[in-house]
């Protein structure tokens, strides 16, 4: 499984940006992706998860200026970003489950300046 992620760069804060995954390789079901992020000098953590029964579930710090969506046909999910803090900033990485197993992409750079 292979997951390649997009849409990082850098905005101002109040910005917006929206993040893509597309998942290719021998995929059988998706039980999850999700995506995590990574600040500087801070260990990762969760931004926002989507199950395959399209329940999701958010980073208490990204509610409400979050969204996470996903195309099943495309097997791709994607992370639109509104009101952009410069706390926001971090590597954000993309992630699969998969019979419980999990895929990490490359991981993509989010930069909001104040």
């Amino acid at each position: 499984v292979q997951l390649q992620a997009s849409g990082g760069g850098w905005v101002q804060a109040g910005g917006y940006l929206r993040l893509s995954c597309a998942a290719s390789g021998t995929i059988f079901r998706i039980d999850a992706m999700g995506w995590y992020r990574q600040p500087p000098g801070k260990q990762r953590e969760l931004v926002a998860l989507i199950t395959s029964g399209d329940s999701t579930n958010y980073a208490d710090p990204v509610k409400g200026r979050f969204t996470i969506s996903r195309d099943n046909a495309k097997k791709t999910v994607y992370l639109q970003m509104n009101s952009l803090k410069p706390e926001d900033t971090a590597v954000y990485y993309c992630n699969l489950v998969q019979f419980g197993n999990e895929y990490w992409g490359q991981g993509t750079q989010v930069t909001v300046s104040s």
